[in-house]
């Protein structure tokens, strides 16, 4: 099919998209999806589910995420569609809510990807957004469509008292910081945190594992998540940052002994039954935006 038929945001009829640009959303689907596994593909990762064993998990593996990294796929190429052509935040939150609906039915109920649906989906979108302008896409011109285009909406309801998510009540309890928070600023934790220390570790020769160790280090020891505080409360959240801050404190991956500190790490959260899943929502962020922009995937 030549041409796509896209909607205005307002629900009438637009020009077709020139195949080109369908291409494009296409791409930017793949690299979402690729992200999501290179998350779970890395290893050691304290307390989080990978290819060689389920972390803090007993009630998923890694098959339950590969399974519901193909139920969205087609999510992330319509969400880019939509941003591409002018979506409200209502249309990208229907799109979210049918995205969660086809997980849970390929996991058989079970959260892999509700973060990562928010998370990747909004980037998903700010990037269509950036296409459709012809701005170049960067680290910045991402943040900036976020925030320009659906940030006040989604800081309108950075609490929203009638959601029955774990990391809502988190929030309301604890005043952690939720992923609404986070979308409404442009994701700090994702350009101002995890990126960085990404980009850091590349720029010092020691490769794209290393890279993603760091960033998801960098994430643990910053962000409010609001998974920990759902497992572990206050102290477990707590115990999740001091120990983090302290692995990137003695150099994180630079230092000779990483690896046996991050397995180290890693133990002491499955023992704890800890799971910082929206560090690693953000690091697949992380990695998305880094590749989107032209980094190695």
């Amino acid at each position: 099919m030549a041409e796509l038929i896209a909607l205005h945001p307002r629900g009438m009829l637009r020009t077709p998209a020139p195949i080109h640009d369908r291409r494009f959303c296409q791409r930017i689907a793949r690299l979402a999806v690729r992200s999501l596994y290179a998350e779970l593909a890395l290893y050691p990762k304290p307390g989080l589910v990978s290819l060689v064993d389920n972390g803090s998990h007993q009630d998923m593996t890694a098959e339950t995420f590969v399974r519901s990294m193909f139920a969205l796929r087609r999510y992330f190429l319509h969400i880019a569609e939509a941003g591409m052509a002018g979506a409200s935040f209502s249309e990208l939150k229907r799109l979210g809510i049918a995205a969660e609906e086809r997980m849970l039915r390929a996991t058989n109920g079970i959260n892999t990807h509700r973060g990562a649906i928010f998370c990747l989906g909004l980037l998903s979108a700010a990037i269509g957004r950036c296409r459709a302008a012809g701005a170049l896409l960067s680290p910045g011109a991402i943040r900036a469509a976020v925030i320009a285009h659906w940030g006040a909406e989604l800081g309108a309801h950075s609490v929203d008292a009638g959601t029955q998510s774990h990391g809502a009540k988190a929030l309301l309890r604890y005043a952690a910081s939720g992923a609404r928070e986070e979308g409404a600023r442009g994701f700090p934790s994702v350009f101002e945190v995890g990126l960085p220390a990404l980009q850091r570790t590349l720029g010092a020769g020691r490769g794209m594992r290393r890279a993603r160790i760091d960033a998801l280090f960098s994430l643990m020891a910053h962000i409010s998540d609001t998974n920990v505080y759902h497992r572990g409360g206050v102290n477990g959240a707590l115990r999740v940052r001091s120990q983090a801050r302290v692995f990137v404190a003695r150099g994180g991956s630079a230092a000779p002994d990483w690896e046996a500190r991050a397995l180290a790490c890693h133990r002491d959260f499955v023992a704890a039954r800890l799971s910082p899943g929206g560090a690693a929502d953000l690091l697949g962020a992380v990695c998305f935006v880094h590749a989107a922009c032209g980094g190695e995937g």
